[in-house]
């Protein structure tokens, strides 16, 4: 990822790469969505369609990914800051990962499902300031991409459906900068009404007894983004868990 290269040379890597390893992306197909990745700019929050216009100096990426491996789905994201991004939209994407975070905290046996929506909101809108976007949430994932239950970003402790062991989640918050009012463009992408940066990060999970299985690996996006001169500011990015 770097200036000047567009979402669907991403794309066309990213279906290869999936392919080559005995997957089938998750993503093409499905709701008659055209492409492996969901790749969304700035004010694009989720469902973004890859495209030929070529990434620019201070944009913020959210690539979302999904893959299919003898039968199960898998599921994660990650909001990159390409090149010279300000420190608001820093900050966006640290608060924003930071709440993942927080949430997988609470997927432990015992907890409630309102307990992780209740760590996302209570930091992100108490704490920093930000908007959690109510209209979209995170999900069971298993043998189809999106099961029950609904996994949403707000919450009360103590409230909602009692967590069991082996319980499969996809946690991500989706974090606005300005408000959180959003709008859908015709080909589905949803974005911020007012146009400013909405960031995005996503882990599968699996409930367990004390901690949370992570199921996805950012470890392997944040060595690469180590190496990498255009993602810029990656020391207060990387995996706090």
């Amino acid at each position: 990822i770097r200036p000047g290269i567009t979402g669907l040379e991403l794309d066309k890597e990213a279906e290869e790469l999936i392919r080559d390893h005995g997957a089938i992306p998750g993503f093409k197909g499905l709701y008659d969505f055209p492409t492996t990745l969901c790749i969304s700019v700035n004010e694009a929050i989720v469902h973004g369609i890859p495209s030929k216009k070529p990434f620019e100096d201070g944009d913020i990426v959210s690539v979302d990914c999904g893959a299919i491996i003898e039968g199960y789905n898998g599921d994660a994201a990650y909001t990159f800051c390409v090149g010279d991004v300000n420190e608001e939209g820093l900050q966006l994407c640290r608060a924003t990962k930071t709440s993942l975070y927080l949430a997988i905290e609470q997927a432990v046996v015992g907890k409630r499902l309102g307990d992780i929506g209740w760590a996302v909101q209570n930091y992100i809108e108490k704490e920093m300031g930000y908007y959690i976007v109510k209209e979209l949430v995170g999900h069971g994932v298993g043998r189809k991409l999106h099961e029950e239950p609904e996994v949403a970003n707000y919450g009360k402790r103590g409230k909602g459906i009692k967590l069991r062991e082996n319980l499969t989640i996809a946690i991500e918050p989706m974090v606005n900068l300005g408000t959180r009012d959003v709008k859908s463009l015709k080909d589905g992408t949803v974005i911020t009404r007012d146009r400013r940066p909405s960031a995005h990060y996503e882990h599968s999970v699996a409930v367990k007894k004390g901690k949370a299985d992570i199921l996805s690996d950012h470890k392997i996006i944040e060595k690469e983004i180590l190496n990498n001169p255009n993602v810029k500011e990656v020391e207060t990015l990387l995996e706090i868990a």
